[in-house]
């Protein structure tokens, strides 16, 4: 086992392991006392993800970040938790906006993840018309049925499946694990990955606009899955997924911003919200309406 610890006083603007992992921005991290998405937080709650093989487990206690893998894991907490983000900055250059300074103040230290591509699009594939906790369930569901298992420090862990591993699944049997309607869109999208008809890391190198049609092709992605893909796993800091919380923000605090189209209304909010990190901004004021904070 490798360990290793990261002082939380040396990340710029902190870190908040709690807002960033249970924000609704990611799906792929468990949290180890079986309550992730219960409410509320838990000092010293380990989280544990897959990358590739290696089991990941973090938790912070004592002013650090401490971690346990399988492998040299520094480079990849770093990557997945954005710890090198200087949020003092982001903060400093986002607009002088009543709500996202109180968004900004109640929630500091969260970041963007930046989880999996594959994981990611699955996950808010299952998102439409669920609450956050049926969304990590869905998630779990899929990795203990079709995942592959492993043992780290007596605990058993599974990685969420391949793309191979999820097309092996069949609709009927997704629909009997709880997806719904979800269900054939899970299974074409993997079989699409696995056939190699496409992949969502193939959108990163693309402009903006372009990478959110890409993610479409996907079947069951429309443009607010696709920005979320592109705002939690492919580096898009731009991207302003239009939820339903975003939605009654834009109808309350940026009418202004409501242009009656997808594409108009996501390029005047993120104007708005400061261009740049305008997903930052979004998660922020997401996060903060979703809990009422």
């Amino acid at each position: 086992m490798e360990t290793g610890t990261i002082p939380i006083d040396d990340l710029a603007g902190g870190l908040d392991l709690y807002r960033t992992l249970e924000s609704g921005q990611s799906y792929l991290w468990r949290r180890e006392d079986g309550e992730m998405y219960g409410g509320a937080p838990a000092p010293d709650a380990w989280y544990s993800t897959f990358v590739e093989r290696d089991v990941i487990r973090v938790r912070t206690r004592d002013g650090v970040l401490e971690w346990e893998s399988t492998t040299d894991a520094e480079p990849v907490v770093r990557q997945l938790l954005r710890l090198d983000d200087d949020l003092e900055a982001i903060v400093a250059a986002g607009p002088d906006d009543q709500l996202l300074r109180e968004a900004y103040e109640a929630h500091r230290g969260m970041r963007l993840v930046q989880d999996p591509p594959f994981g990611t699009l699955i996950s808010f594939i299952c998102s439409a018309q669920m609450r956050v906790s049926r969304i990590h369930t869905m998630v779990s569901t899929l990795a203990r049925e079709y995942g592959d298992e492993f043992t780290f420090e007596d605990e058993t862990y599974h990685a969420f499946p391949t793309p191979a591993q999820l097309a092996t699944a069949t609709e009927a049997e997704l629909r009997e694990l709880g997806l719904g309607y979800r269900a054939p869109y899970v299974v074409r999208t993997a079989e699409m990955v696995a056939g190699g008809e496409a992949h969502p890391e193939e959108a990163r190198d693309l402009e903006y606009e372009t990478a959110r049609e890409y993610l479409t092709q996907f079947v069951g992605v429309g443009d607010k899955v696709a920005d979320c893909v592109l705002l939690f796993s492919l580096g898009f800091d731009e991207a302003v997924p239009l939820d339903t919380w975003i939605k009654s923000a834009i109808e309350e605090h940026y009418p202004d911003c409501d242009r009656g189209s997808y594409a108009d209304t996501s390029r005047a909010i993120r104007e708005r919200l400061g261009g740049e990190y305008a997903g930052y901004a979004q998660t922020y004021i997401f996060h903060h309406l979703r809990t009422g904070d």
